[in-house]
């Protein structure tokens, strides 16, 4: 039997695509890149997390990574019908063969059977690597797996307890409980939670919106003093701000930049979408911002949907009218708001933690929705 690797093939057509959307325009997160790097060169195999809110930028962050290493195995859990374990183990399984000759080509049609054959095989393909070589998969949304389709303790997707050497995941998913991660692993693994780098965070904000705000062409506009500069200038106003529809006002762009860097949270979906909905022309002028994009009230919806499933429930929507009233509430707070068990509300807090921020004021654990943003859309279409 030939073992001599090919050369890895490009991703999957179904996933080049949306590699490709989420790191259009992609700026930043090099503080990301360097933890990932140093990590698989400090181990000899392992998992790297990358944890993050709802529109933090992590699946950009992968795909960025996957785009810039196409020997990189992608899967995105978020596409319609990848969140279930089967499908999940024949595509990364498929992909894994196309680009190994091992002695497992013929029993390929067991890959969705649990476990044993993705460690089979990952084993065997470490056992071909050269020196220095590392097989790495990543996989966008952990978060979004149906838990469902297999049975209770079982690693998400069958994921590996075990690593042989040189492989490694890369995985991103939301915030979550420690004691209900669904990942039971035996070897080295390092997780990096991008709240925990808030002036990294609003660094690569800013660079995001100036890099929206550059001239394509290379126009004159109107600076301080009357002057009239240059695209290289920073004092120049956007085509974004000035264009069509936007209004007369004349708006600098580090006004509008240090606004809208306040207004983002560094939240990148946030700040994304008010910048397309202002260059499509949707707000009269950039600071009047009444209504939110059509398409981030839709990214929010289902957010809503996903704490409160239809038909939605009595109990979760009493807490969540106490969350969306206040900024910052105690479990005690709204356990007395709504005449409640503090049990009770805790466990409906817990099942939302990927939606929630958590602050420590004197000993006490303070909850807030993830965005002020869309904690005022929820509360307006409660």
């Amino acid at each position: 039997m030939n073992t001599t690797p090919r050369p890895p093939t490009f991703h999957l057509p179904e996933f080049q695509q949306i590699i490709e959307a989420k790191s259009h325009n992609f700026v930043g997160r090099e503080f990301v890149f360097t933890a990932i790097h140093d990590f698989i060169h400090r181990y000899p195999r392992g998992y790297f997390t990358i944890i993050g809110a709802p529109g933090s930028g992590k699946s950009a962050i992968l795909a960025k990574y996957a785009l810039d290493n196409p020997d990189v195995f992608y899967y995105n859990v978020e596409i319609a019908g990848k969140n279930r374990t089967d499908e999940f183990l024949r595509n990364i399984c498929t992909q894994l063969l196309e680009t190994r000759e091992t002695s497992l080509q013929n029993i390929a049609d067991n890959a969705t059977e649990g476990s044993w054959f993705l460690s089979l095989l990952l084993q065997q393909i470490s056992e071909q690597l050269q020196p220095n070589q590392k097989l790495i998969i990543a996989i966008d949304g952990l978060n979004f797996i149906d838990r469902n389709l297999q049975p209770p303790g079982a690693n998400l997707f069958y994921l590996p307890r075990y690593l042989p050497d040189g492989v490694y995941f890369l995985l991103t998913r939301r915030p979550f409980l420690r004691e209900k991660s669904g990942l039971l692993i035996e070897a080295p693994f390092q997780s990096l939670d991008l709240g925990d780098y808030p002036e990294e965070n609003r660094r690569d904000i800013e660079a995001y919106i100036w890099k929206n705000l550059t001239p394509l062409t290379p126009l004159p506009y109107e600076g301080r003093g009357g002057q009239e500069t240059g695209r290289g200038g920073q004092e120049n106003y956007s085509p974004l701000l000035a264009g069509e529809g936007l209004g007369e006002g004349s708006i600098r762009k580090q006004e509008f930049s240090t606004r809208l860097i306040t207004e983002s949270e560094n939240n990148f979906m946030y700040t994304s979408q008010i910048l397309s909905a202002i260059a499509e022309g949707f707000y009269p002028e950039p600071f009047s911002r009444a209504q939110l994009p059509p398409s981030l009230e839709a990214y929010y919806q289902q957010n809503l949907q996903q704490m409160i499933p239809e038909p939605m429930e009595d109990f979760s929507l009493a807490v969540l009218g106490v969350l969306v009233q206040q900024p910052s509430v105690t479990v005690e707070a709204i356990a007395h708001t709504i005449d409640a068990d503090e049990y009770d509300v805790e466990e409906v807090l817990e099942n939302w933690m990927e939606f929630l921020q958590q602050q420590q004021i004197t000993g006490v654990t303070h909850y807030s929705l993830y965005h002020s943003s869309f904690r005022q859309w929820c509360q307006n279409n409660l």
